[in-house]
């Protein structure tokens, strides 16, 4: 079947060739998905080291665990958060196109800026389950699909650990964040999540996931729903890290 696949495949581009989505560059046989060897080394992953509240990479020598001058004062439900990649360039074009175009073909590149962040910064031993950031019903009607439950989907294959899907509900259909301050983002969503049955959390290490880490307010607020019904620990992980 492989190799039937792969026969397939190469007929399909010789008549329709394959060029990379940001520079229109041809792709190679040997490369998978719509980017480029040359556009992915523009991409600019979150190495340490970074606030282990909020991700955001730090300039300095720092080799401890730290938290940023921002977080101090914060108070997050999840534990720490770990992002794949900063938020600019061809990464944040991604996630647009993706979510809001539907442009399937660039899932595969989000979930390996996921996962391969996932792998190096968590351990999946201490990780019971996987929770995907729900959406509203009527935006996911619109939009056909959520971005958080495919990214999930993607860990829980590579990582092997379930996803509680569907079993946290967004019960508000709030405005969209984009253009509000952290204030406003805590506002907006202040209950907007529910738990669907809290025996389902009760005790459960959680891996929280969602595309995007901006301030944190999304997350949190389904940390904190999560943290109520039970779950002995939350961590934020996300694609990319908002700057």
């Amino acid at each position: 079947m492989k190799v039937v696949r792969q026969w397939i495949e190469s007929a399909i581009g010789l008549v329709y060739p394959r060029n990379c989505l940001f520079c229109s560059t041809a792709l190679a046989e040997q490369e998978r998905g719509v980017i480029c060897a040359a556009c992915l080394s523009t991409v600019r992953q979150i190495e340490a080291p970074f606030c282990q509240q909020c991700a955001s990479p730090f300039a300095g020598a720092v080799s401890d665990s730290f938290v940023c001058g921002y977080c101090q004062d914060l108070r997050f439900a999840f534990t720490r958060t770990v992002c794949g990649c900063r938020a600019e360039g061809i990464v944040r074009e991604s996630i647009h196109r993706f979510k809001y175009n539907r442009e399937m073909y660039l899932g595969p590149h989000l979930a390996e800026w996921l996962i391969e962040a996932a792998r190096q910064w968590i351990d999946w031993q201490t990780v019971d389950a996987i929770v995907p950031v729900p959406l509203h019903p009527r935006k996911k009607r619109d939009r056909e699909f959520n971005q958080a439950e495919y990214l999930s989907a993607a860990l829980s294959r590579h990582f092997d650990r379930p996803v509680f899907d569907g079993q946290l509900r967004r019960v508000k259909d709030t405005v969209t964040q984009t253009a509000l301050d952290a204030e406003q983002r805590d506002r907006n969503l202040r209950n907007a999540f529910t738990a669907r049955r809290t025996d389902v959390f009760e005790g459960k290490r959680l891996a929280l996931v969602d595309d995007v880490f901006t301030t944190g307010a999304t997350l949190n607020s389904c940390a904190k729903v999560l943290r109520r019904a039970g779950a002995r620990s939350v961590i934020a992980l996300a694609v990319a890290r908002g700057m």
